[in-house]
C-alpha cells in the first residue's frame, strides 16, 4: 500500500504518433525518476478510446502532498506544454491526482463496477468517465466546490493565476503563448469572473446591507454634508442666478415641495416640459441616427430621464458597459497585429494580451473600490485612499508598458513608440464604445 499520493496523466494519441509518444514518455520517465519526492514511475497500457486512438497512462508515485504540489510546479506543467507543443491535435491530455491505494487485481467476476458508466474499477477512480468508484457522504464543502468550482476555480490555480496578474505584468500571457496553461485560470474564465466580481463590487451598497457598522445621520447633518459637497465657486453662480430670478433656492417661493431641490424657471415659470421641446434641426448625424432618432423620442427620453432622475438610464447603461469592454477588445487586438506585423502572432494571440489586460485592469479597479468601502467603515487616515489612487495611476500605465515588452520581446524605443500609438488608440476605442453605450441605454428608454 503505497503512502504518498500518484500523479496520472492519461492520453489517447494517433496511431501514427503512437511510437514516438512512447519513446518520448520514456526518456520523461526517467527524467521524472531523478527528481526529489519521486518513488517511482510507472506506464500502463488503457482501453482504447471511442475514436479509436490507442490509450496510454503514466503513474508518477509521490511521497507526499509537497511532492507533489513541487512535481507539478516543476516538471508535469512544462511536461503536458512540451506534449501539446510536440504531438499537437494528434494527442488528447488528461491528469488526475489518486490518493488511496484501491489498484490491487482482483478476478473479472470480483471487480466492482463504476456506477455511472457501468466500467471495471481497477482503482479509486473510473478510467472512463473519472467518477470516485466509492459512493460516500458529501460534506457542505464539497457541495459549495460543485456549485461555484468551475465559475470560480475554487482551487490554487485561483490564487496561482492572481498573484502573476498582479504583479508581473504579461507573464500569464508570455507562459499561455509557450504552453505552459494548465497551472492558471482559463483567460476568458478568469475575465469573466474579474469583470462580474468587479461590477457586483462597484454597485454594491454597503451602507444599506451592513447599516450597522454606519453611525447614523440626523436629517439636518445629512443637509449639511449636500450643502458642504458644493464647491464655493459653484454656489456663488447660484447665488447669482437665483438673484436673477433664473433658478429659484431652496429657501425660495418656486422650490419644489416633493424633492426640496431648485426648479428651473424661463422667465419665472416652471419649465420642465419647456426644456423638453425639440424639433428636427437639433439631430445632427447621418440618415441611420435621424430615422431612430425621432423628435418625439428625444422628446420622450427627456421627459423619462427627468421623471425618474435618470434611474433608467443609467441602469441601461450599466447593462452595456460590460458590452462595450467585451467590443473593445478585438478592436484592440487589430491595432496590435497592425502595430505587431512581424511578430508571426496570430490575431488571437493579440486578443489574448488584452484580455489578461482587462482582466488586470478589473482587479486593480475591485482592490480600489474595496479599500475605499474599508476607509469608510474603519477610521483609516484620508491619506491612504489618496497614495493608493496615485500608486494606480501610475502602476496601470507602467504595467502596459512592462507587459508589451514581455510579451513582444522588442526593445525600450521601439516599445515606446507602439505604447503611445496603442494608448492613443485604446482611449479612443474606449470613448467610441462608450458613446455607443450611452447610445444604447437613451434608445432603451
Amino acid at each position: 500500500m503505497r503512502a504518498g499520493p500518484i500523479y496520472e496523466n492519461r492520453v489517447f494519441i494517433e496511431p501514427d504518433s503512437l511510437a514516438e509518444y512512447e519513446s518520448w514518455i520514456g526518456e520523461k520517465s526517467l527524467e521524472a525518476e531523478s527528481l526529489s519526492g519521486v518513488t517511482n514511475v510507472s506506464l500502463i497500457r488503457i482501453a482504447d478510446n471511442d475514436e479509436g486512438f490507442p490509450g496510454r497512462a503514466c503513474q508518477f508515485s509521490l511521497e507526499n502532498d509537497a511532492a507533489l504540489e513541487y512535481f507539478v510546479d516543476e516538471f508535469a506543467t512544462d511536461m503536458e506544454a512540451e506534449a501539446l507543443e510536440r504531438f499537437g491535435s494528434a494527442i488528447d491530455w488528461y491528469e488526475r491526482i489518486l490518493r488511496e491505494d484501491t489498484t490491487r487485481e482482483l478476478p473479472a467476476g470480483e471487480m466492482p463496477e463504476c456506477l455511472n458508466c457501468g466500467a471495471h474499477l481497477r482503482g479509486q477512480y473510473c478510467g472512463q468517465c473519472g467518477q470516485r468508484g466509492q459512493s460516500r457522504l458529501i460534506s457542505l464543502w464539497e457541495l459549495v466546490r460543485d456549485a461555484f468550482g468551475d465559475l470560480f476555480e475554487l482551487d490554487s490555480r485561483l490564487w496561482k493565476t492572481l498573484v502573476p496578474l498582479l504583479s508581473k505584468p504579461g507573464l500569464l500571457t508570455h507562459d499561455y503563448l509557450q504552453g505552459r496553461r494548465a497551472r492558471y485560470m482559463p483567460p476568458f474564465r478568469m475575465y469573466l469572473v474579474l469583470s462580474l466580481l468587479f461590477f457586483l463590487v462597484a454597485f454594491f451598497e454597503p451602507e444599506e446591507a451592513f447599516g450597522i457598522f454606519y453611525e447614523p445621520q440626523s436629517i439636518e447633518e445629512t443637509a449639511e454634508d449636500e450643502a458642504a459637497e458644493v464647491p464655493d465657486e459653484a454656489q456663488e453662480i447660484l447665488d447669482e442666478l437665483a438673484a436673477e430670478g433664473i433658478i429659484a433656492g431652496r429657501d425660495s417661493p418656486g422650490e419644489n415641495a416633493d424633492d426640496g431641490g431648485p426648479k428651473v424657471l424661463i422667465n419665472g415659470e416652471d419649465a420642465t416640459e419647456s426644456d423638453c421641446v425639440f424639433d428636427e434641426s437639433d439631430i445632427d448625424g447621418p440618415d441611420w441616427l435621424k430615422r431612430r432618432l425621432t423628435p418625439e423620442r428625444l422628446v420622450h427620453i427627456c421627459m423619462q430621464v427627468k421623471q425618474d432622475n435618470g434611474r433608467q438610464f443609467v441602469g441601461n447603461l450599466i447593462d452595456n458597459v460590460p458590452v462595450a469592454l467585451i467590443v473593445l477588445l478585438p478592436i484592440m487586438a487589430f491595432v496590435l497585429k497592425a502595430l505587431y506585423p512581424l511578430s508571426r502572432r496570430y490575431y488571437v494571440e493579440h486578443l489574448l494580451f488584452f484580455v489578461h489586460f482587462h482582466a488586470f485592469f478589473f482587479l486593480i479597479l475591485v482592490l480600489m473600490i474595496l479599500l475605499g468601502r474599508l476607509n469608510a467603515m474603519l477610521p483609516l487616515p484620508e491619506a491612504i485612499g489618496v497614495l493608493v489612487i496615485i500608486a494606480a495611476s501610475f502602476y496601470i500605465p507602467v504595467y502596459l508598458f512592462v507587459a508589451m515588452r514581455r510579451v513582444y520581446g522588442q526593445g525600450r524605443l521601439i516599445t515606446t513608440f507602439k505604447y503611445v500609438v496603442l494608448t492613443v488608440s485604446y482611449f479612443a476605442g474606449f470613448t467610441l464604445t462608450m458613446l455607443g453605450a450611452v447610445t444604447m441605454a437613451a434608445f432603451a428608454i
